[in-house]
C-alpha cells in the first residue's frame, strides 16, 4: 500500500495533542508547599502574638496560648514562657508600620489559602473584585484567634478540647464555602473541615507524647551551666 505525499501511511494509529512545556518552569509540589509553610508562619505567628496580648488583663499570651494549643506538659509551658516578651511589653513595642504589615501578609496569606482551595476543586480563580472575601475571612480569623486567647471555657478540660475542635470545624468549613464562593455545596466541604479538625488534634496528641520531654530535656540545667533562655520579642 502506497501512501500519497502529505498522508499519515499509518491511518490505524491514534494521534495525540502534543502538549508543549510552558515558558516558565512549574514549581514542584514541594516547593510550593515550602513557600505556602513560609507565609503561614510570617502571618500567623506575630498575628498569635499581637492577638494574644490585646488584653493583657485576662488573655493569657502567646506563651500560654502556644502551650495549651500544643498541649505540652506544664513543665514544658513554664519553660515555654520564658522564651517569649509579656503581653505589656508586646502592646508596647507595636506599631502602626507593623500592624499594616500584618494586614498585608494576613491578606496574601488569605489569597494562598482560597487558590489552595480552588485547585483542589479544580474551580477557577476567583475574580478581582473578590477580594473582599479576603478581607472577611482575615477578620473572623482575628477575631476567633482574641476568642480563643482571652476565654477560660476551654483550658485544660476534656470538654474544652471537644468545644476548642468543634468550633475549628465550623471555622474551616465556613472559611471554605466563603473563599471559593459558594460554589460548592456545604456538604461536600464538610469532610475536608474535618479531616483539618482531626489533624490539629492529632498535632495536639504528637506534641504532648513528643515536643514536652524535648522541651524539658533541652531547658534541663547543666551542671555549672545555667539553661540559655532567649526572650523572643516580635518587631511588630
Amino acid at each position: 500500500m502506497t501512501a500519497h505525499f502529505g498522508e499519515d501511511p499509518f491511518p490505524e494509529r491514534m494521534h495525540r495533542p502534543h502538549t508543549y512545556a510552558p515558558h516558565g518552569r512549574r514549581r514542584p509540589p514541594g516547593t510550593r508547599s515550602l513557600g505556602f509553610a513560609a507565609l503561614g508562619f510570617l502571618t500567623l505567628v506575630p498575628l498569635l502574638i499581637v492577638v494574644s496580648a490585646a488584653d493583657p488583663e485576662h488573655g493569657r499570651g502567646f506563651a500560654q496560648w502556644l502551650g495549651d494549643g500544643l498541649g505540652v506538659s506544664r513543665t514544658a509551658r513554664d519553660q515555654i514562657g520564658q522564651l517569649f516578651a509579656r503581653p505589656g511589653q508586646v502592646l508596647q513595642t507595636t506599631t502602626a508600620f507593623g500592624l499594616a504589615a500584618l494586614a498585608v501578609f494576613g491578606l496574601t496569606f488569605g489569597a494562598a489559602v482560597q487558590t489552595g482551595y480552588a485547585k483542589v476543586w479544580e474551580l477557577p480563580p476567583a475574580r478581582w473584585y473578590a477580594r473582599w472575601r479576603h478581607v472577611l475571612w482575615l477578620a473572623v480569623l482575628v477575631g476567633s484567634l482574641y476568642l480563643t486567647a482571652t476565654t477560660t471555657l476551654w483550658r485544660h478540660s476534656p470538654a474544652g478540647t471537644l468545644a476548642a475542635t468543634l468550633s475549628a470545624v465550623l471555622f474551616f468549613w465556613w472559611s471554605q464555602r466563603m473563599l471559593l464562593g459558594g460554589r460548592i455545596a456545604w456538604s461536600a466541604l464538610l469532610p475536608g473541615a474535618l479531616v483539618t479538625a482531626l489533624g490539629l488534634l492529632g498535632l495536639r496528641i504528637f506534641s504532648r507524647l513528643v515536643f514536652s520531654p524535648l522541651i524539658a530535656s533541652a531547658s534541663a540545667p547543666v551542671p555549672d551551666h545555667p539553661p540559655a533562655l532567649v526572650v523572643v520579642q516580635p518587631a511588630v
